[in-house]
């Protein structure tokens, strides 16, 4: 009986992991790909069809794309053969209403261009765009800033600890498992931001499920709202997201599942001892010295690639950004910068919305930013050459010097660990010399 349910389990997870369930998805919302016909003699394998090919490429030769397709031929250009599902057809046949588009997000590091791509339903393309974009860093650089200088000190430091560790361990298990991308065709690469990156599980789908669900879990009771509101904000947050990864066809809808329930399983390990973690940062000596050390030493087990890849920056920004904020909680705490409100005033109440209030939130957030932005350009600009100069590599190619270990991870470290201790500590104080607490 166990053989016949594992036997059962293993159809079922190769069954939602074959990449023709996305395209059919992305042909239902309306996304049609512009591959020309295959050249003879060509065809693609079974592993190709099923997406669980390894990846075989040497950093000394790595060839970016948007999958077999990309690699091949440039297709979608004005006049080219379209293969839909009704077969080959010419760009004069599209209908008006159609938009060709490239693919979003071009990676400047990969140099990953994609190719061409219709869209038939344009208001699935920019909901499915939106909620991609709640699963990317870029989100969260702006949104733990907001919450932190404007809502609730507490909540957001407490979410960027489950966030830098829920990354962690996505991006460490997508390089030991080492499972591509969803083969291209059939799937349309409507983001190609993320293709060089391992596939299992959706990170996105992690990040995008464990944050919205952490802060309902931080905010229920110590903030006044209905509970079947706050579990539906996070539940379509995490529903969005996850959908949004196969619409951009960037993950099969066995790593979505994949990533949904890992995230759940990392919250339940974390939500109980964050308070404890907090404690700690905040009021132990020895504080700044575990977090530097776990930091980086997680962080340097966790890179073990065989290639270059984007998610080995990410994960070091993760954990940089998560050191800097972490130790920037234990010098605000000892300076008594900023402190929570005492468990007598709970539960919050959200103070009544008005002009003055949106424009002190909007003038503490744009100065905020500035600050952080010229941070990072700062480091940025000498950590670089330093860290080229350092181990004896050119810098006069930034793109080619950051597919080097030796300057991406300590250049990821180094900056944005400086921008999150900035963020939780340099800007409050800047906001206090100004009055705007």
């Amino acid at each position: 009986m166990a053989s016949g349910f594992l036997k059962t389990f293993v159809q079922t997870c190769n069954y939602l992991q074959e990449p023709r369930h996305v395209a059919r998805f992305q042909r239902f919302c309306g996304v049609k790909g512009t591959f020309a016909d295959k050249p003879q003699g060509t065809r693609l394998t079974e592993q190709d069809l099923t997406g669980l090919r390894k990846k075989r490429v040497q950093s000394s030769d790595v060839t970016f794309g948007n999958g077999e397709a990309a690699s091949r031929q440039l297709n979608g250009t004005q006049g080219d053969p379209i293969a839909g599902p009704e077969g080959p057809s010419t760009a004069a046949n599209v209908h008006p209403d159609t938009v060709k588009t490239m693919p979003l997000r071009r990676n400047s590091l990969t140099g990953d261009v994609g190719q061409e791509f219709l869209i038939h339903n344009k208001f699935l393309f920019y909901l499915f765009t939106f909620g991609t974009e709640l699963g990317n860093e870029m989100f969260f650089i702006i949104f733990f800033p907001f919450l932190f200088w404007n809502i609730d000190p507490l909540v957001s430091r407490r979410l960027i600890v489950v966030w830098a560790w829920n990354l962690f361990v996505g991006q460490s298990t997508k390089d030991m498992v080492r499972w591509s991308r969803p083969a291209s065709p059939p799937v349309v690469k409507v983001e190609v931001f993320y293709n060089s990156e391992y596939s299992m599980p959706s990170t996105h789908a992690m990040t995008g499920t464990a944050i919205p669900f952490c802060l309902f879990m931080l905010t229920y009771g110590r903030w006044q709202y209905p509970f079947l509101f706050g579990l539906c904000v996070a539940l379509s947050w995490s529903v969005l997201v996850c959908v949004s990864r196969v619409y951009m066809g960037m993950h099969s809808i066995l790593e979505v599942i994949t990533g949904f329930l890992y995230s759940l399983l990392v919250l339940a390990f974390f939500n109980p001892i964050l308070d404890q973690i907090d404690t700690f940062y905040m009021t132990d000596h020895y504080a700044p010295l575990v977090i530097v050390i776990s930091h980086v030493a997680f962080g340097l087990v966790a890179f073990s690639l065989d290639s270059w890849s984007t998610s080995r920056g990410d994960t070091a920004q993760s954990l940089g950004t998560g050191a800097g904020a972490a130790l920037a909680t234990y010098v605000n705490y000892q300076l008594g910068i900023l402190s929570d409100p005492p468990a007598s005033s709970l539960p919050l109440t959200f103070p009544p919305l008005s002009v003055s209030l949106v424009a002190l939130s909007l003038l503490r957030f744009l100065l905020g930013v500035v600050v952080l932005l010229l941070t990072r350009t700062v480091m940025k600009a000498v950590t670089i050459p330093f860290l080229c100069g350092l181990f004896g590599l050119p810098a006069d190619d930034v793109r080619r010097a950051r597919q080097h270990m030796k300057v991406e991870l300590p250049y990821r470290y180094i900056v944005y660990s400086v921008v999150g201790f900035n963020c939780v500590s340099v800007v409050p104080l800047i906001f206090r010399v100004f009055h705007l607490i």
